[in-house]
């Protein structure tokens, strides 16, 4: 599978990496190792493998856990304006998806003269050299390293594709280990709203409930009906407060008795959007999510979500957006953001939108994509449950 130049010189082709490069690639290792949040471990990876082979590009493309397409699609070395032109990342077509198909590195001295030379999007800046190498994480492909363009030379060498597989396995250690951190601090977070649960049911209901009752009876010594009617006010608010955290409490069991929660597929597909559209966006809950929902719903809604994010991402330039999924008669999805206003495709020709609305209209709602309060796009999906 591996292609070299006819013409290369054996200082290129011939031996084994010498002690400046293994130099350079503990340092590369040490780079990556800095870090135990698994996005940050990601782009270290990506930085650092560029910089090892003196790459003017460098892609890590991320499989979805069928491995038959790219998931995550993490670059280094391109500006602002590529990743604009770039717009949707790609699934791994073309010289992309021989890696997939196949797992063994590539080298190849000129990109185009290969017959499966295509899957990088179309804004992707023009490249010649190529050199691809697979990442495993625990006996798995986890991903594809992409490095094009060698920078000093005409191609890159044997001696680069070795540099680039070592990183490959060095990182497939550091990317287990963020991944088993990343679990570990959620099985904390789990200890922890079970601990929450237990003093909210123990402790603050109790009390509660102790002034809703003292509240009842002050209220009927109440001497003005205007100050009974307003302390009866207030003791349905306290009824209120109990009711939203016992639901809670009741999705914190759920959650953790079960497994799956959508609230956590939320947040899920929340971060996941954060990184391409550089800023975290915020999110707000109502109502029992976790526990009302069906996941024939969430199947839905889920994929929805994505779409709307994805659109302010590549179309919106926006620096705010909100996700509201609310529970009421109905299960509601609000997506605002302060962008540019309009999205393409929302007069009709979108297939994510028109997916959106269809998704909607299968379940008995409906989808509206509309301009925003303070401008920017709103998209609302509703469905009754």
């Amino acid at each position: 599978m591996t292609a070299v130049a006819d013409d290369a010189s054996p200082a290129l082709t011939g031996g084994h990496a010498g002690p400046r490069q293994l130099r350079s690639l503990l340092d590369a290792v040490m780079s990556v190792s800095s870090d135990l949040d698994l996005a940050t471990v990601l782009q270290h990876v990506v930085e650092a493998a560029r910089d090892l082979v003196g790459a003017r590009y460098a892609v890590l493309g991320v499989l979805d856990p069928t491995r038959t397409y790219l998931a995550e699609f993490i670059t280094v070395g391109l500006d602002a304006e590529q990743r604009v032109l770039i717009g949707a990342p790609p699934k791994g077509h073309g010289i992309l998806g021989v890696l997939i198909v196949d797992p063994r590195p590539i080298r190849l001295p000129d990109l185009g003269e290969h017959p499966d030379s295509f899957g990088f999007p179309p804004g992707y800046p023009p490249v010649k050299s190529f050199l691809g190498v697979p990442l495993y994480v625990r006996g798995e492909v986890f991903g594809n390293l992409y490095l094009t363009d060698k920078e000093d030379e005409d191609g890159f060498s044997d001696v680069d594709e070795e540099l680039a597989l070592g990183l490959a396995a060095a990182a497939s250690l550091l990317i287990d280990n963020a991944r088993l951190h990343g679990r570990a601090t959620e099985l904390s977070l789990l200890a922890d709203r079970e601990r929450i649960g237990r003093d909210l049911h123990d402790t603050a209901i109790q009390c509660l409930f102790a002034v809703g009752l003292a509240m009842q009876g002050t209220a009927r010594l109440a001497d003005r009906p205007e100050v009974a009617a307003r302390l009866d006010q207030h003791i349905d608010d306290i009824d209120s407060v109990i009711r939203q955290i016992r639901a809670a409490i009741f999705e914190m069991d759920i959650a953790r008795s079960s497994g799956s929660s959508l609230r956590r597929d939320v947040l899920g597909v929340i971060a996941e959007s954060a990184r391409v559209l550089g800023f975290e966006p915020a999110r707000h809950f109502d109502g029992p999510i976790d526990t009302v929902v069906p996941g024939s719903l969430a199947t839905h809604l889920l994929p929805v979500l994505r779409e709307a994010l994805s659109n302010v991402a590549h179309h919106a330039n926006a620096t705010q957006v909100t996700v509201t999924v609310r529970v009421e008669s109905d299960l509601t999805l609000e997506v605002i953001d302060n962008g540019t206003g309009g999205v393409p495709g929302s007069a009709g020709g979108g297939k994510g939108l028109w997916n959106m609305t269809r998704r909607a209209e299968e379940l008995g709602g409906h989808a509206d994509i509309s301009t925003g309060p303070d401008g920017g796009t709103r998209v609302y999906w509703v469905v009754p449950l």
